[in-house]
């Protein structure tokens, strides 16, 4: 066996410097906390989630989660970016329809069902569940990018001429969302009464707000 067999050949492995291994422990202890407090926000709800508790669970001192995120907001804006991947999974694996109305229908019914099996998150996320935590620029773009399923059925559906009316896409959107919105805080805030009677109103809601719109 030669010696260019015995040698180690620099072409062909990378070494990772110190730094890059450091930086990489640090993204997989920060992924380990918001894992630790998003069960916690699964399982007790966003109130429950606290740095201390979030610690605790972690086997660690409250200084470290602090060090990785400096406050209890920089670990809600993790979660917060969390919720939209899993609202954007959520609709894109909403049923497909080729008609625009009924997909808003699909889609509608489907943020239901999101703030139902999800309702830590979309609480924390859209309920003001941390009473001090403000999304960022960062955060919003994660909500725009987990809207974008409405905001191509209704832009595709102004092109066609099925919606018109003075509104730009995205302000649609809003009115679209805040109607839907404003059901599912008031069914969560205790309005409503049970659930059934909740996504009956939703509906109804739904049918209104879609049906306003392609009636313009």
């Amino acid at each position: 066996m030669t010696d260019q067999n015995n040698s180690f050949d620099a072409n062909t492995q990378k070494l990772e410097t110190y730094q890059e291994a450091r930086l990489k422990n640090i993204e997989n202890l920060r992924k380990l906390v918001v894992d630790a407090a998003a069960t916690i926000l699964y399982d007790e709800g966003p109130e429950a989630v606290t740095v201390r508790k979030v610690a605790q669970k972690m086997n660690c001192s409250t200084k470290i989660i602090y060090n990785l995120f400096v406050n209890k907001d920089g670990l809600a804006q993790q979660l917060y970016l969390d919720g939209c991947k899993l609202l954007a999974k959520e609709f894109e694996g909403t049923p497909r329809a080729d008609d625009p109305m009924q997909q808003l229908f699909n889609l509608g019914e489907t943020f239901w069902q999101f703030g139902q099996r999800y309702s830590g998150y979309y609480k924390l996320m859209f309920g003001g569940a941390f009473a001090d935590f403000k999304p960022d620029e960062e955060s919003i773009h994660g909500t725009v990018t987990a809207m974008r399923q409405l905001l191509t059925v209704i832009g595709n559906a102004q092109e066609q001429g099925l919606i018109t009316g003075p509104y730009d896409t995205e302000t649609v959107v809003r009115i679209f969302w805040a109607s839907l919105h404003g059901v599912i805080h008031l069914y969560m805030c205790g309005h409503f009464g049970d659930v059934q009677s909740a996504h009956t109103v939703y509906k109804q809601t739904l049918s209104l707000v879609v049906g306003s719109l392609f009636s313009s």
